[in-house]
C-alpha cells in the first residue's frame, strides 16, 4: 500500500487514531487521546509563535526507511516549504519533528521513530512523554535542550 492509497481510501477517513505505514506498506494504527490532541495544538502554536521564519504542521507525513511515519507536530522553515511545498508524504523530514507518546507506544518504538526522522533529515526530534518531560535528539544523540531557542512548559 502507498501513502496516496491511505489518503484516498474513504474507509480510512475520520478514524480516531493515527495511521502510519510500515516499511512493508502495511497500516499501523495508534489511538490518540484528547490530551494528545491538545498537546499537538499547544506545541504547534509554541513553535509557530517562537520560530517566525516557518510554519507548523500537525499529522505531518514523512517517507522514511521504515515506511511513512506521521509526526504529531513538525516545524518547517520557509526554505523547506519553498523546496517541498506540501508534498505528501514529505520525501525529507522537516527541521523539527515532535512525537507525543501515547499509552500504547513503547520507548523502543519512540527511539526507532526518532532514528527514522533524523535519518530522513530532521535537525531535531522531540519526544513528549505523558509525565510532561521532553527528550530532545539531534544527529549526535540525546541533547539537554532544543537548539531552536524555544522554551516549552507543557500545560497540566
Amino acid at each position: 500500500m502507498q501513502w496516496s492509497d491511505v489518503i484516498n481510501d474513504p474507509s480510512l477517513q475520520n478514524l480516531p487514531f493515527k495511521i502510519e505505514l510500515n516499511r512493508y506498506g502495511k497500516i499501523e494504527m495508534t489511538p490518540a487521546s484528547n490530551k494528545h490532541g491538545r498537546l499537538q495544538l499547544f506545541l504547534g502554536n509554541r513553535l509557530e509563535q517562537n520560530l517566525k521564519n516557518g510554519e507548523t504542521i500537525t499529522e505531518c507525513s514523512i517517507q522514511t526507511t521504515e515506511g511513512v511515519k506521521v509526526a504529531d507536530v513538525a516545524w518547517c522553515s520557509k526554505d523547506f516549504i519553498d523546496r517541498h511545498g506540501y508534498e505528501t508524504p514529505y520525501s525529507q523530514a522537516p527541521e523539527v519533528c515532535v512525537e507525543i507518546v501515547s499509552p500504547s507506544n513503547s520507548r523502543e518504538e519512540m527511539l526507532k521513530k526518532t532514528q527514522c526522522y533524523l535519518e530522513a533529515g530532521a535537525g531535531e526530534v522531540w519526544i513528549v512523554w505523558e509525565n510532561g518531560l521532553i527528550d530532545y535528539y539531534d544527529a549526535s544523540g540525546k541533547i539537554e535542550k532544543s537548539k531552536m531557542n524555544v522554551e516549552i512548559h507543557l500545560p497540566s
